[in-house]
């Protein structure tokens, strides 16, 4: 009987076992078959054993010993060795179970992981965006100082539009209208006046990236003189229509529209053929809708396409999107 209850046990084991393996392996067919087959040679044993083709005998000797006939003993054995194999197959598939969950683990912590790490990303990345709001705010909310001026025709300030007959007194018989030149030139020469912003050993290149790293950061008004030095000081570089535009947008980021258009058309007459030339050209138009001058600004905004047919399509999507938004295509028709 003691046989008998050990071979059950065996039974319910490898039961538990076969059914462990078909859950977690299912798609292996060859430990699947093999366990079949296994399984159906101890539904033969259970038979021969409760059938009594399989007896034990007892013998009264100094220790009680089970004796089984000779075909009893090479099923057993049989069955021994497949129940030995099917365990050591089970360790198997156990290790490599503890293994996959072992590995998933670490897949979860590293996910874990970078999702804090991007949304910590985010925060600084939006922490970043309102500073930065928040500085072009306070920029476009102050008015300009401009330095004192005294007044012609007296040494005191006097309230604008009050102007004394010897002002207006002049011994010339005709008006002298102030050219665009000379108005440059007066540019140029207050300029040079300013300190140096951008290094004298650097190489043109490098000056440019110099100047680009106070956009990065979000000084624009340093960005505006670094750039406006630059375009002076290398008018012929390749890189100069690029310096033009980014000193435009040093006005548009701040919101001043008007020094932002005539940087903008300033870029426009002078490098017709740079790079930024077509986005140039379409930031104009746009600053001039926002000044008023609506009619030019659409035919500037409707007329990247026509100039620069070979543009980059986002230029070209952008420019059907803001003539849609400023209602230019309707104006045209």
């Amino acid at each position: 009987m003691k046989f008998i209850s050990k071979l059950i046990s065996l039974k319910l084991l490898f039961l538990i076992n076969l059914i462990f393996c078909n859950v977690l392996f299912a798609d292996n067919h060859n430990i699947y078959e093999t366990l079949e087959i296994i399984k159906n040679d101890l539904k033969t044993l259970e038979r021969a054993v409760y059938s009594g083709s399989i007896e034990v005998k007892t013998t009264t000797n100094n220790d009680s010993n089970t004796e089984l006939d000779s075909n009893s003993e090479d099923v057993l054995t049989r069955h021994l060795l497949k129940l030995s194999e099917v365990e050591g197959q089970f360790r198997q598939l156990t290790n490599k179970f503890e293994e996959i969950n072992f590995k998933l683990d670490k897949l979860s912590n590293r996910l874990s992981k970078i999702q804090a790490d991007n949304q910590m990303r985010f925060q600084d990345i939006e922490s970043a965006l309102n500073t930065l709001s928040g500085e072009a705010t306070q920029l476009t909310s102050k008015p300009k100082v401009d330095k004192k001026k005294v007044l012609p025709g007296s040494s005191q300030p006097q309230d604008l539009g009050s102007i004394s007959y010897k002002d207006t007194k002049t011994s010339e018989t005709s008006q002298q209208i102030q050219s665009v030149e000379t108005t440059a030139s007066i540019v140029t020469e207050t300029f040079g006046n300013e300190e140096k912003i951008l290094p004298k050993d650097l190489t043109p290149k490098k000056q440019y990236e110099f100047a680009t790293s106070f956009l990065k950061v979000g000084d624009y008004t340093t960005a505006e003189r670094a750039f406006r030095e630059f375009v002076l000081s290398n008018s012929d570089h390749e890189l100069a229509g690029s310096a033009q535009y980014w000193y435009a947008e040093t006005f548009r980021i701040r919101q001043l529209y008007t020094d932002a258009a005539s940087a903008y058309l300033e870029g426009y007459q002078k490098y017709p053929k740079g790079k930024k030339a077509p986005i140039n050209l379409l930031k104009l138009g746009v600053s001039m809708v926002q000044i008023g001058e609506k009619d030019q600004g659409c035919k500037m905004i409707n007329g990247v396409e026509k100039q620069y047919p070979k543009a980059n399509q986002s230029v070209i999507q952008k420019a059907k999107y803001e003539s849609k938004k400023f209602e230019c295509i309707k104006q045209d028709s």
